[in-house]
């Protein structure tokens, strides 16, 4: 069966997210290493987590301290973090913009689902202007259920009418395009736009 409609994860796919640039000249380069290090339980990428299920950024910034009680520096490259959200978009991904037009003209339906908050869906959508092909997006933050959850690939399913044999699924991690594929989507792991534009022409 043809592919009538593609989704698309944003950051890592449609969109180059870099959360050290909102931080970068501000405060010192081992500090922005300290708060984005994975290996911290309450560091940064927790509480990204958070937000994309909806905690705002005042819940974020009150919770991180609560964690990090005595460090000012951490606390303030956190803060700045939201602070300067829109310093977090490098650009899009290569390629991409050139891809949604592409597919678009096709005839293909074009959708989001990611797991982000509201503001930077809003921002993404009002910086690159390819990203208005898209005729909706599911938003984590908004949901409160995040990939891999089936859950939010079922309600993009529902709320956009998929046929899920027919619509193909890009998100650069594994799991998430796994997730996908589970609920009936054809699920690709992201690697570039020409490789994306290859699977969707394969399938037809």
């Amino acid at each position: 069966m043809p592919i009538t409609d593609v989704v698309f994860d944003y950051c890592g796919v449609l969109l180059d997210w870099r959360p050290e640039l909102t931080m970068e000249g501000l405060v010192p380069t081992p500090v922005i290493r300290r708060v984005l290090d994975r290996a911290d339980p309450y560091g940064f990428w927790h509480y990204d987590l958070m937000s994309d299920l909806g905690w705002s950024p005042e819940q974020v910034l009150a919770d991180f301290r609560r964690h990090h009680p005595h460090d000012d520096d951490l606390n303030e490259a956190m803060r700045l973090y939201f602070a300067n959200y829109r310093r977090a978009f490098a650009g899009m991904i290569a390629g991409m913009p050139a891809l949604l037009h592409e597919l678009d003209g096709r005839g293909c339906r074009l959708w989001g689902l990611t797991n982000f908050s509201t503001p930077f869906v809003t921002l993404a959508h009002a910086e690159f202007p390819a990203m208005h092909l898209l005729r909706g997006t599911i938003v984590s933050s908004q949901e409160r259920c995040a990939k891999p959850d089936p859950k939010i690939y079922t309600i993009a399913i529902g709320r956009f009418g998929l046929r899920p044999g027919q619509t193909m699924f890009f998100d650069d991690k594994f799991e998430n395009a796994r997730a996908a594929t589970e609920v009936g989507m054809r699920g690709v792991r992201f690697i570039d736009a020409d490789q994306a534009l290859q699977a969707v022409r394969d399938a037809d």
